[in-house]
Formats: structure tokens, C-alpha cells, sequence
């Protein structure tokens, strides 16, 4: 069977990971990045690629018959996702086979440290949550539209080789106190690009998933288990109160919501067994 064509779009730092992988096993990958830089890194790893400008809108774009791994991030400011509006309009006349869209599980919002499942009714509370949730809006409607399959990944936070908080550590910038930390979830990057490949390779697979390990810790505990992993020395911890005199507003807003998630769905569907299936498998790697 002629494996199918794959498109990444918004090929970076999990891009060109998936790339490899799919390329190691003779699927043909097109890449479309930004920026000079990332078409320079791409062409070095033998990645075919081109460069697009999602900032504006586009002419037609000729995905047909191609699978689509959509990695774009939204722009940084607003509510509403307008780099998946130029790329939805520009595909719009030569159809892709199947869409997979990546997403965040920030969509949900603060859930008060509860256990949640994909039927969690959506409740972003930052500007970047509400970017993500409209374009998951635009890309159902989208393929509503043209009966196009869509996999949408909602990813917890991401950590691997090359993906951990190192230089935060090493600033010795302080953590919030294990008290009054929130749950966060996370999931490996090896681990993310099996099931983006998967996502878009199994044609039996189709709706929303989330894509986390399946156990939540604090984030005093992510911190603390770099820091050890790495043999560095710990961040000091202070309390909540101390942490919004002292802490950026980006990394508070991340203070303010707490849940931990489930990924029953996405084990069973995927019929999946993680590779680095908790922190501390994960951790182990990086040493």
C-alpha cells in the first residue's frame, strides 16, 4: 500500500521530530514554516519545505489528498486564532484527506484540581486558552463543512530532551510552595509524537483527545524533579502570596488553574501504551 502524504504545517521544535519519525519509516513529509531559520534547519535534516506567511492571507494552497498535521501557534494577542482562518481559506479549494489539529488543555480553564475527561465543558480563561478553543471552533466547522475527518489533540505540558525549564532553574528564580502549587499534567514529547503520528496515520481514529500521561503532579513537583534529574541545585520555594509580588503575569496566570486529566480515552482509542508513562519515567531519560 502507497503510504499517504503528509503535511505538517508549523513545522517546529515537535514538527521536525514528527518529520523525522515519519520519514525514517518512508512517508513522504512536505513542511511549511515562517521563517527563514526553520526552512534553513529543515532543508539541513532533509525535510522538503517551504515557507508560508499565515499572518496574511494566502492564495490557494494545494493540499489535496494529503494529511494534515496543523502545529501552528495562534497569534499572540486577541481572542480569535487568524493564522487558522488564512490557512483554512487558503486550502479551501483542493481539499486535504484528514486534518489533525493540535490544541492545548488549557481550553478547559480552572477546574479546581478536579479529574476531567474530553466531555469537560470548555471554560478558557486566558487570551492564549481562548486563541486555542476558536480555533478548534474554525476547524470543526471547517470540516463539518466539507466532511473532512478531524483529530483534535488537546496536549498538556510538553517536557523532554531539549524541552525542560533549565534556564528558569539555573536563574534561580523561585516556585511556588508545594502547598500552594496547582495541579498540572504533562506528556513526554516522544511520547506526543507517536500520537500525533497515529492521529494521522489510523483513519479509525477521529474526534478529541486529550494527550497527557495520565498523572498530574504540582508544579513545585515538575520543578523540584528537573532540578534533581539534572543535579542542579532546587529553586527556592516561596508561598502563593509571595509568588504575585514576584513571579511574571504569564507564569501566574498558569498559578491560577488547576486540574488534573485524564487520558483514558486517548490510551483506549489508540490502543496505546506510553512510553515515559509518569514524570519520573520521563526523568529518568534526560540524565
Amino acid at each position: 500500500m502507497t503510504p499517504p502524504s503528509i503535511a505538517i504545517t508549523g513545522c517546529g521544535f515537535v514538527g521536525k521530530l514528527l518529520a523525522q519519525q515519519l520519514l525514517n519509516k518512508n512517508i513522504p513529509v512536505r513542511a511549511y514554516v515562517s521563517s527563514d531559520n526553520s526552512l534553513s534547519v529543515c532543508q539541513k535534516q532533509t525535510i522538503a519545505c517551504e515557507i508560508i506567511d499565515l499572518d496574511k492571507s494566502l492564495s490557494d494552497l494545494d493540499l489535496s489528498g494529503q494529511r494534515v498535521m496543523y502545529f501552528v501557534p495562534p497569534p499572540r494577542s486577541g481572542q480569535v486564532d487568524t493564522r487558522i482562518r488564512h490557512f483554512l481559506n487558503a486550502i479551501e479549494k483542493k481539499l486535504p484527506e484528514r486534518l489533525v489539529l493540535l490544541s492545548t488543555t488549557g481550553v478547559y480553564g480552572d477546574c479546581k484540581g478536579e479529574w476531567i475527561d474530553e466531555s469537560q465543558p470548555l471554560q478558557p480563561v486566558a487570551d492564549r486558552a481562548h486563541r486555542r478553543a476558536n480555533a478548534e471552533q474554525q476547524a470543526q466547522q471547517f470540516c463539518q463543512r466539507f466532511n473532512i475527518p478531524l483529530v483534535i489533540l488537546r496536549v498538556a505540558g510538553i517536557y523532554g530532551p531539549g524541552k525542560i525549564p533549565l534556564a528558569r532553574i539555573n536563574s534561580g528564580q523561585p516556585v511556588v510552595n508545594r502547598q500552594d502549587s496547582p495541579f498540572t499534567n504533562r506528556i513526554h514529547v516522544a511520547d506526543l509524537v507517536t500520537v500525533c503520528e497515529m492521529a494521522l496515520l489510523n483513519s479509525d481514529i477521529n474526534g478529541i483527545y486529550n494527550v497527557t500521561d495520565g498523572h498530574p503532579g504540582t508544579m513545585y513537583e515538575y520543578f523540584m524533579g528537573v532540578a534533581a534529574a539534572m543535579n542542579l541545585a532546587a529553586p527556592p520555594a516561596i508561598s502563593l502570596q509571595a509568588a504575585r509580588q514576584q513571579l511574571s503575569e504569564g507564569m501566574l496566570s498558569y498559578m491560577d488553574e488547576s486540574r488534573r486529566i485524564s487520558n483514558a480515552k486517548l490510551l483506549h482509542d489508540f490502543n496505546l501504551e506510553l512510553q515515559y508513562p509518569d514524570l519520573a519515567h520521563g526523568l529518568r531519560s534526560l540524565r
